[in-house]
Protein backbone atom coordinates (compact mmCIF):
# COMPACT_ATOMS: atom_id res chain seq x y z
CA UNK A 1 0.00 0.00 0.00
CA UNK A 2 1.28 3.29 -1.08
CA UNK A 3 2.50 5.62 2.19
CA UNK A 4 1.76 9.14 1.83
CA UNK A 5 3.78 11.61 4.20
CA UNK A 6 3.31 15.57 4.35
CA UNK A 7 7.29 16.90 4.13
CA UNK A 8 7.64 19.83 5.98
CA UNK A 9 10.43 20.65 3.34
CA UNK A 10 8.54 20.83 0.25
CA UNK A 11 5.20 21.87 2.43
CA UNK A 12 2.92 19.02 1.05
CA UNK A 13 2.22 15.54 1.57
CA UNK A 14 4.12 13.35 -0.73
CA UNK A 15 4.19 9.38 -1.49
CA UNK A 16 6.93 8.01 0.66
CA UNK A 17 9.77 6.71 -1.87
CA UNK A 18 12.44 5.41 -0.27
CA UNK A 19 16.29 5.94 -1.00
CA UNK A 20 16.90 1.52 -0.93
CA UNK A 21 13.50 -0.44 0.11
CA UNK A 22 15.76 -2.77 1.36
CA UNK A 23 16.43 -0.65 4.11
CA UNK A 24 14.52 2.18 5.49
CA UNK A 25 16.23 5.04 7.84
CA UNK A 26 14.66 7.16 10.52
CA UNK A 27 15.51 9.50 12.75
CA UNK A 28 13.69 11.13 15.61
CA UNK A 29 15.07 13.70 17.97
CA UNK A 30 14.34 12.17 20.99
CA UNK A 31 14.75 13.15 25.27
CA UNK A 32 17.01 15.87 26.85
CA UNK A 33 16.74 13.83 30.33
CA UNK A 34 16.93 15.99 33.18
CA UNK A 35 12.93 15.71 34.52
CA UNK A 36 10.74 13.74 33.99
CA UNK A 37 8.93 13.57 30.24
CA UNK A 38 5.80 15.30 30.13
CA UNK A 39 2.80 14.94 27.59
CA UNK A 40 4.36 17.19 24.77
CA UNK A 41 7.48 14.96 24.96
CA UNK A 42 5.15 11.39 24.68
CA UNK A 43 3.40 12.95 21.25
CA UNK A 44 6.17 11.99 18.64
CA UNK A 45 7.82 9.11 20.77
CA UNK A 46 4.30 7.80 19.98
CA UNK A 47 3.58 9.06 16.58
CA UNK A 48 6.80 7.99 15.47
CA UNK A 49 6.41 4.28 17.18
CA UNK A 50 3.06 4.28 14.73
CA UNK A 51 4.79 5.19 11.71
CA UNK A 52 7.81 2.53 12.51
CA UNK A 53 4.89 -0.27 12.60
CA UNK A 54 3.29 1.00 9.75
CA UNK A 55 6.86 0.81 7.69
CA UNK A 56 7.89 -2.14 8.96
CA UNK A 57 4.71 -3.23 7.91
CA UNK A 58 5.73 -2.27 4.32
CA UNK A 59 9.25 -2.98 4.28
CA UNK A 60 11.81 -5.77 5.37
CA UNK A 61 13.84 -3.67 7.01
CA UNK A 62 13.15 -0.32 8.86
CA UNK A 63 16.59 1.24 11.08
CA UNK A 64 14.93 3.58 13.45
CA UNK A 65 17.48 5.63 15.64
CA UNK A 66 16.26 7.73 18.37
CA UNK A 67 18.92 9.58 20.39
CA UNK A 68 19.64 10.65 23.75
CA UNK A 69 20.80 14.31 24.70
CA UNK A 70 22.71 14.30 27.45
CA UNK A 71 24.98 17.05 28.12
CA UNK A 72 22.80 20.76 28.15
CA UNK A 73 23.02 23.25 29.85
CA UNK A 74 19.79 21.89 32.00
CA UNK A 75 21.23 18.99 32.70
CA UNK A 76 24.48 20.75 33.92
CA UNK A 77 22.24 23.23 36.27
CA UNK A 78 20.49 20.20 37.96
CA UNK A 79 23.96 18.38 38.29
CA UNK A 80 25.52 21.75 39.92
CA UNK A 81 22.02 21.74 42.28
CA UNK A 82 21.61 18.22 43.10
CA UNK A 83 25.92 17.63 43.73
CA UNK A 84 26.62 14.88 41.44
CA UNK A 85 28.12 14.30 37.80
CA UNK A 86 25.61 14.98 34.88
CA UNK A 87 25.37 10.76 34.17
CA UNK A 88 23.91 10.59 37.56
CA UNK A 89 21.08 13.20 36.40
CA UNK A 90 20.69 11.45 32.66
CA UNK A 91 21.13 7.93 33.66
CA UNK A 92 18.19 8.48 35.94
CA UNK A 93 16.01 9.97 33.21
CA UNK A 94 16.33 8.00 30.50
CA UNK A 95 15.63 4.99 32.88
CA UNK A 96 12.58 6.72 33.73
CA UNK A 97 11.70 7.61 30.01
CA UNK A 98 12.13 4.27 28.66
CA UNK A 99 10.11 2.92 31.39
CA UNK A 100 7.30 5.49 30.86
CA UNK A 101 7.02 5.28 27.33
CA UNK A 102 6.99 1.87 27.66
CA UNK A 103 3.91 1.90 29.40
CA UNK A 104 2.62 3.73 26.32
CA UNK A 105 3.39 1.02 23.99
CA UNK A 106 5.95 2.56 22.62
CA UNK A 107 8.84 0.49 21.49
CA UNK A 108 12.52 0.94 21.89
CA UNK A 109 14.50 2.20 18.93
CA UNK A 110 16.75 0.00 16.97
CA UNK A 111 19.70 2.59 17.75
CA UNK A 112 19.56 4.59 20.90
CA UNK A 113 22.64 7.02 20.60
CA UNK A 114 23.67 8.96 23.14
CA UNK A 115 25.82 12.37 22.45
CA UNK A 116 28.58 12.00 25.28
CA UNK A 117 29.40 8.76 23.27
CA UNK A 118 30.05 10.31 19.96
CA UNK A 119 32.15 13.41 21.27
CA UNK A 120 35.22 11.78 18.51
CA UNK A 121 32.50 11.97 15.86
CA UNK A 122 30.94 15.71 17.10
CA UNK A 123 35.08 17.07 16.91
CA UNK A 124 35.73 15.49 13.39
CA UNK A 125 32.67 16.99 11.99
CA UNK A 126 33.42 20.14 13.14
CA UNK A 127 36.80 20.18 11.84
CA UNK A 128 35.87 19.32 8.47
CA UNK A 129 33.36 22.39 8.14
CA UNK A 130 36.09 24.73 9.31
CA UNK A 131 38.38 23.48 6.84
CA UNK A 132 36.01 23.99 3.94
CA UNK A 133 34.80 27.60 4.89
CA UNK A 134 31.44 27.11 6.42
CA UNK A 135 33.11 27.36 10.07
CA UNK A 136 35.28 29.30 12.30
CA UNK A 137 37.12 30.18 15.52
CA UNK A 138 36.76 32.54 18.03
CA UNK A 139 37.81 32.74 21.47
CA UNK A 140 37.70 29.06 22.00
CA UNK A 141 34.10 28.95 20.05
CA UNK A 142 33.27 27.60 16.81
CA UNK A 143 30.43 29.06 15.13
CA UNK A 144 28.58 28.29 12.08
CA UNK A 145 28.82 30.69 9.36
CA UNK A 146 25.10 30.37 8.34
CA UNK A 147 25.82 33.11 5.43
CA UNK A 148 28.05 30.52 3.72
CA UNK A 149 24.97 28.15 3.17
CA UNK A 150 22.99 29.99 0.33
CA UNK A 151 19.69 26.95 1.30
CA UNK A 152 19.39 28.28 5.04
CA UNK A 153 15.94 28.83 6.11
CA UNK A 154 14.63 26.01 3.86
CA UNK A 155 12.78 24.07 6.18
CA UNK A 156 11.39 27.04 8.50
CA UNK A 157 10.53 28.86 5.42
CA UNK A 158 11.33 32.33 7.79
CA UNK A 159 12.86 35.37 6.28
CA UNK A 160 16.57 36.37 7.67
CA UNK A 161 15.00 39.07 9.96
CA UNK A 162 12.33 36.20 11.55
CA UNK A 163 15.35 33.83 12.09
CA UNK A 164 17.32 35.99 13.96
CA UNK A 165 14.66 36.41 16.50
CA UNK A 166 13.38 33.43 16.83
CA UNK A 167 16.66 31.68 17.51
CA UNK A 168 16.96 34.10 20.53
CA UNK A 169 20.32 34.54 19.29
CA UNK A 170 23.40 35.67 21.85
CA UNK A 171 24.98 38.75 21.21
CA UNK A 172 28.61 38.02 21.24
CA UNK A 173 31.52 40.16 19.23
CA UNK A 174 33.02 37.11 18.15
CA UNK A 175 30.18 36.00 16.16
CA UNK A 176 30.71 37.57 11.89
CA UNK A 177 27.10 37.12 11.76
CA UNK A 178 24.11 37.66 14.14
CA UNK A 179 22.63 34.24 12.85
CA UNK A 180 25.59 32.30 13.27
CA UNK A 181 25.35 29.51 15.70
CA UNK A 182 27.28 27.47 18.16
CA UNK A 183 29.32 24.60 17.40
CA UNK A 184 31.23 24.00 19.92
CA UNK A 185 31.72 26.47 23.00
CA UNK A 186 34.30 26.18 26.12
CA UNK A 187 33.61 25.02 29.18
CA UNK A 188 33.75 26.71 33.20
CA UNK A 189 35.46 24.22 35.85
CA UNK A 190 32.01 22.76 36.93
CA UNK A 191 30.68 22.37 33.61
CA UNK A 192 30.91 18.94 31.63
CA UNK A 193 34.39 19.20 29.33
CA UNK A 194 36.32 17.57 26.64
CA UNK A 195 39.39 18.00 25.15
CA UNK A 196 39.12 19.40 21.18
CA UNK A 197 41.32 21.45 18.91
CA UNK A 198 39.82 24.30 19.71
CA UNK A 199 40.66 24.15 23.88
CA UNK A 200 38.60 22.06 26.32
CA UNK A 201 34.82 22.41 26.00
CA UNK A 202 31.36 21.01 25.31
CA UNK A 203 29.54 20.49 21.59
CA UNK A 204 26.59 23.03 20.78
CA UNK A 205 22.96 21.12 20.75
CA UNK A 206 22.77 21.01 16.56
CA UNK A 207 26.04 19.04 16.10
CA UNK A 208 24.81 16.51 18.13
CA UNK A 209 22.25 15.19 16.25
CA UNK A 210 23.76 15.49 12.70
CA UNK A 211 27.06 13.35 13.71
CA UNK A 212 25.15 10.83 15.27
CA UNK A 213 23.28 10.38 12.04
CA UNK A 214 26.11 10.30 9.58
CA UNK A 215 27.91 7.30 12.34
CA UNK A 216 24.41 5.47 12.20
CA UNK A 217 22.20 5.89 9.63
CA UNK A 218 24.68 8.09 6.85
CA UNK A 219 25.28 11.06 5.10
CA UNK A 220 21.75 10.86 3.70
CA UNK A 221 18.44 9.48 5.22
CA UNK A 222 14.73 9.07 4.42
CA UNK A 223 12.97 10.51 7.13
CA UNK A 224 13.83 12.60 10.07
CA UNK A 225 11.23 13.37 12.62
CA UNK A 226 10.68 15.64 15.90
CA UNK A 227 8.02 17.83 17.30
CA UNK A 228 6.98 21.40 15.74
CA UNK A 229 9.22 23.25 17.83
CA UNK A 230 12.05 21.16 16.60
CA UNK A 231 12.11 23.07 12.84
CA UNK A 232 13.26 26.11 13.73
CA UNK A 233 16.21 26.44 14.86
CA UNK A 234 17.07 22.76 15.65
CA UNK A 235 16.75 21.22 12.40
CA UNK A 236 17.15 23.87 10.33
CA UNK A 237 20.78 23.96 11.70
CA UNK A 238 20.80 20.50 11.18
CA UNK A 239 20.32 20.64 7.26
CA UNK A 240 22.80 23.18 7.30
CA UNK A 241 25.85 21.46 9.23
CA UNK A 242 25.34 17.63 7.53
CA UNK A 243 24.68 19.05 4.06
CA UNK A 244 28.18 21.26 4.12
CA UNK A 245 30.11 18.52 6.09
CA UNK A 246 28.93 16.27 3.43
CA UNK A 247 29.62 18.40 0.05
CA UNK A 248 26.22 19.36 -0.69
CA UNK A 249 24.52 15.36 -0.56
CA UNK A 250 20.85 16.45 0.77
CA UNK A 251 20.58 15.22 4.30
CA UNK A 252 17.01 14.27 4.37
CA UNK A 253 14.19 13.10 1.69
CA UNK A 254 11.09 13.54 4.09
CA UNK A 255 11.05 15.75 7.28
CA UNK A 256 7.91 15.06 9.57
CA UNK A 257 6.57 16.82 12.68
CA UNK A 258 4.08 16.71 15.21
CA UNK A 259 2.02 19.51 16.62
CA UNK A 260 1.90 20.81 19.69
CA UNK A 261 -0.25 19.41 22.66
CA UNK A 262 -2.73 22.31 24.47
CA UNK A 263 -3.75 21.68 28.04
CA UNK A 264 -7.37 22.76 28.47
CA UNK A 265 -7.06 25.03 25.24
CA UNK A 266 -3.81 27.01 27.25
CA UNK A 267 -0.06 26.48 26.02
CA UNK A 268 1.49 23.79 28.45
CA UNK A 269 3.80 26.19 30.38
CA UNK A 270 5.61 25.91 33.81
CA UNK A 271 4.48 29.24 34.69
CA UNK A 272 0.23 28.71 34.06
CA UNK A 273 1.33 25.34 36.08
CA UNK A 274 -0.67 23.29 33.90
CA UNK A 275 2.49 20.94 32.52
CA UNK A 276 1.13 17.11 32.28
CA UNK A 277 3.77 14.85 33.10
CA UNK A 278 3.15 10.94 32.05
CA UNK A 279 4.82 9.89 34.96
CA UNK A 280 1.52 11.20 36.58
CA UNK A 281 -0.75 10.36 33.99
CA UNK A 282 -0.11 6.62 34.02
CA UNK A 283 -1.26 6.43 37.92
CA UNK A 284 -4.72 7.88 36.88
CA UNK A 285 -4.96 5.85 33.75
CA UNK A 286 -3.59 3.04 31.65
CA UNK A 287 -0.96 3.51 29.51
CA UNK A 288 -2.82 2.52 26.59
CA UNK A 289 -5.47 5.26 27.05
CA UNK A 290 -3.22 7.88 27.60
CA UNK A 291 -2.03 6.61 24.08
CA UNK A 292 -5.13 6.28 22.49
CA UNK A 293 -6.01 9.96 23.75
CA UNK A 294 -2.43 10.99 22.27
CA UNK A 295 -3.18 9.59 18.48
CA UNK A 296 -7.31 11.05 19.22
CA UNK A 297 -5.62 13.83 16.67
CA UNK A 298 -4.22 13.77 13.59
CA UNK A 299 -0.43 14.38 14.53
CA UNK A 300 -0.04 17.25 12.78
CA UNK A 301 -2.70 19.15 14.26
CA UNK A 302 -2.61 20.66 17.81
CA UNK A 303 -3.79 18.37 20.52
CA UNK A 304 -5.84 19.95 23.54
CA UNK A 305 -5.76 17.43 26.45
CA UNK A 306 -8.76 18.59 28.21
CA UNK A 307 -9.94 17.33 31.65
CA UNK A 308 -12.23 14.62 29.69
CA UNK A 309 -9.96 13.30 27.01
CA UNK A 310 -8.69 10.52 29.13
CA UNK A 311 -11.42 9.39 30.37
CA UNK A 312 -13.19 9.09 26.93
CA UNK A 313 -9.68 7.16 25.70
CA UNK A 314 -10.65 4.72 28.68
CA UNK A 315 -14.05 4.15 27.37
CA UNK A 316 -13.24 3.88 23.82
CA UNK A 317 -11.00 1.32 24.69
CA UNK A 318 -13.37 -0.52 27.11
CA UNK A 319 -15.65 -0.70 24.28
CA UNK A 320 -12.54 -2.63 21.86
CA UNK A 321 -11.85 -4.49 24.91
CA UNK A 322 -15.62 -5.95 25.67
CA UNK A 323 -16.00 -7.09 21.85
CA UNK A 324 -12.23 -9.02 21.99
CA UNK A 325 -13.65 -10.45 25.29
CA UNK A 326 -17.11 -11.80 23.77
CA UNK A 327 -14.91 -13.40 20.93
CA UNK A 328 -12.43 -14.95 23.52
CA UNK A 329 -13.71 -18.10 22.86
CA UNK A 330 -13.26 -17.84 19.04
CA UNK A 331 -10.39 -18.97 17.36
CA UNK A 332 -8.60 -16.19 15.81
CA UNK A 333 -7.60 -16.85 12.18
CA UNK A 334 -5.39 -15.00 8.86
CA UNK A 335 -7.76 -12.23 8.19
CA UNK A 336 -9.13 -11.26 5.07
CA UNK A 337 -7.19 -8.03 3.55
CA UNK A 338 -10.21 -6.38 2.58
CA UNK A 339 -11.60 -6.31 6.41
CA UNK A 340 -8.58 -4.61 7.32
CA UNK A 341 -8.53 -2.51 3.91
CA UNK A 342 -9.65 0.76 4.71
CA UNK A 343 -7.66 0.69 8.59
CA UNK A 344 -4.49 0.82 6.55
CA UNK A 345 -5.59 3.05 4.00
CA UNK A 346 -6.32 5.54 6.91
CA UNK A 347 -2.78 4.82 8.07
CA UNK A 348 -0.90 5.43 5.25
CA UNK A 349 -2.72 8.66 4.01
CA UNK A 350 0.10 10.65 6.64
CA UNK A 351 -0.99 8.93 9.54
CA UNK A 352 -4.51 9.57 10.14
CA UNK A 353 -5.08 8.17 13.46
CA UNK A 354 -8.38 9.86 13.92
CA UNK A 355 -9.67 8.13 10.57
CA UNK A 356 -7.87 4.49 11.64
CA UNK A 357 -9.02 3.95 15.17
CA UNK A 358 -12.79 4.75 13.43
CA UNK A 359 -12.42 1.84 11.26
CA UNK A 360 -11.24 -0.27 14.15
CA UNK A 361 -14.71 0.50 15.87
CA UNK A 362 -16.12 -0.37 12.56
CA UNK A 363 -14.57 -3.78 13.06
CA UNK A 364 -15.43 -3.93 16.73
CA UNK A 365 -19.43 -2.51 15.66
CA UNK A 366 -19.34 -6.33 12.77
CA UNK A 367 -18.14 -8.05 15.21
CA UNK A 368 -20.45 -7.57 18.35
CA UNK A 369 -23.42 -7.87 15.51
CA UNK A 370 -22.50 -11.04 13.89
CA UNK A 371 -23.63 -14.63 14.65
CA UNK A 372 -21.49 -16.20 12.23
CA UNK A 373 -18.58 -18.14 14.03
CA UNK A 374 -16.26 -18.02 10.34
CA UNK A 375 -16.85 -14.07 10.34
CA UNK A 376 -16.63 -13.59 13.91
CA UNK A 377 -13.00 -15.22 13.47
CA UNK A 378 -12.29 -13.41 10.74
CA UNK A 379 -13.16 -9.99 12.49
CA UNK A 380 -11.24 -10.90 15.68
CA UNK A 381 -8.30 -11.13 13.66
CA UNK A 382 -8.66 -8.13 12.03
CA UNK A 383 -9.20 -6.48 15.36
CA UNK A 384 -5.87 -7.54 16.25
CA UNK A 385 -4.00 -7.00 12.98
CA UNK A 386 -5.39 -3.27 13.06
CA UNK A 387 -4.44 -2.77 16.53
CA UNK A 388 -0.86 -4.31 16.81
CA UNK A 389 -0.59 -1.87 13.54
CA UNK A 390 -1.52 1.30 15.77
CA UNK A 391 -0.57 -0.42 19.10
CA UNK A 392 -3.77 -0.76 20.74
CA UNK A 393 -5.24 -3.70 21.95
CA UNK A 394 -1.78 -5.44 22.87
CA UNK A 395 -3.12 -7.06 26.10
CA UNK A 396 -6.16 -9.72 27.08
CA UNK A 397 -9.31 -8.70 27.87
CA UNK A 398 -9.24 -10.29 31.32
CA UNK A 399 -5.84 -8.17 31.73
CA UNK A 400 -7.86 -4.96 30.61
CA UNK A 401 -10.64 -5.06 32.69
CA UNK A 402 -8.59 -6.26 35.99
CA UNK A 403 -9.27 -10.13 36.04
CA UNK A 404 -6.11 -11.14 36.95
CA UNK A 405 -6.23 -10.16 40.81
CA UNK A 406 -5.63 -12.83 43.87
CA UNK A 407 -7.10 -15.86 43.42
CA UNK A 408 -8.78 -15.55 46.62
CA UNK A 409 -10.33 -12.52 45.70
CA UNK A 410 -11.44 -14.15 42.14
CA UNK A 411 -13.01 -17.19 44.29
CA UNK A 412 -15.04 -14.67 46.37
CA UNK A 413 -16.57 -12.93 43.88
CA UNK A 414 -16.87 -16.16 41.75
CA UNK A 415 -18.74 -17.67 44.36
CA UNK A 416 -21.45 -14.55 44.97
CA UNK A 417 -22.21 -14.79 41.13
CA UNK A 418 -22.88 -18.51 41.97
CA UNK A 419 -25.06 -18.02 44.67
CA UNK A 420 -26.80 -14.44 42.56
CA UNK A 421 -27.21 -17.17 39.61
CA UNK A 422 -29.42 -19.39 42.34
CA UNK A 423 -30.98 -17.00 43.84
CA UNK A 424 -32.71 -15.74 39.95
CA UNK A 425 -33.49 -19.54 39.46
CA UNK A 426 -35.37 -19.74 42.76
CA UNK A 427 -37.08 -16.54 41.48
CA UNK A 428 -35.80 -14.78 44.77
CA UNK A 429 -34.96 -11.52 43.01
CA UNK A 430 -34.53 -9.62 46.26
CA UNK A 431 -31.56 -11.65 47.11
CA UNK A 432 -30.34 -11.85 43.55
CA UNK A 433 -30.64 -7.76 43.31
CA UNK A 434 -28.89 -7.73 47.09
CA UNK A 435 -25.24 -10.04 45.62
CA UNK A 436 -25.13 -7.25 42.56
CA UNK A 437 -25.39 -4.39 44.65
CA UNK A 438 -22.75 -6.07 47.06
CA UNK A 439 -20.36 -6.65 43.49
CA UNK A 440 -21.38 -3.30 42.06
CA UNK A 441 -19.88 -2.21 45.92
CA UNK A 442 -16.65 -3.77 45.25
CA UNK A 443 -16.01 -2.64 41.55
CA UNK A 444 -17.18 -5.61 39.76
CA UNK A 445 -19.64 -5.32 36.65
CA UNK A 446 -21.60 -8.17 35.87
CA UNK A 447 -22.50 -9.43 32.18
CA UNK A 448 -25.22 -11.28 31.91
CA UNK A 449 -25.53 -13.47 28.89
CA UNK A 450 -26.64 -16.70 26.85
CA UNK A 451 -22.95 -18.22 27.37
CA UNK A 452 -24.22 -17.53 31.26
CA UNK A 453 -22.62 -14.94 33.39
CA UNK A 454 -19.49 -13.32 33.15
CA UNK A 455 -17.67 -10.22 35.06
CA UNK A 456 -15.06 -7.73 35.39
CA UNK A 457 -14.07 -4.35 36.77
CA UNK A 458 -15.53 -1.88 36.25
Amino acid sequence: MTIKLYNTLKKTKQEFVPIDPERITMYVCGPTVYSYAHIGNARPAVVFDVLVRLLRNEYKQVVYARNITDVDDKINAAALQQGVGIEVITQKFADIYRQDMASLGVGLPDIEPHATDHIDEIIQMIARLIEQGYAYEAEQHVMFNVPAFEQYGALSGRNRDDMIAGARVEVAPYKRDPADFILWKPSTPEQPSWESPWGAGRPGWHIECSAMIEKHLGKTIDIHGGGQDLIFPHHENEIAQSTCSHGGEEFCHYWIHNGFVNVNHEKMSKSIGNVLLVHDLLAEAPGEAVRYALLSSHYRSPLDWTDDLLTSAKSSLDRLYGTLEQLENIQSVTCEASLTHAFKQALSDDLNTPLAMSELHSLAKQANISQDPHQQAQLKAGLLECGNLIGLLQQSPSDWFGMDGEEAEHANIDQLIERRNQARADKDFVTADDIRDQLAAMNIEILDGAEGTRWRKK
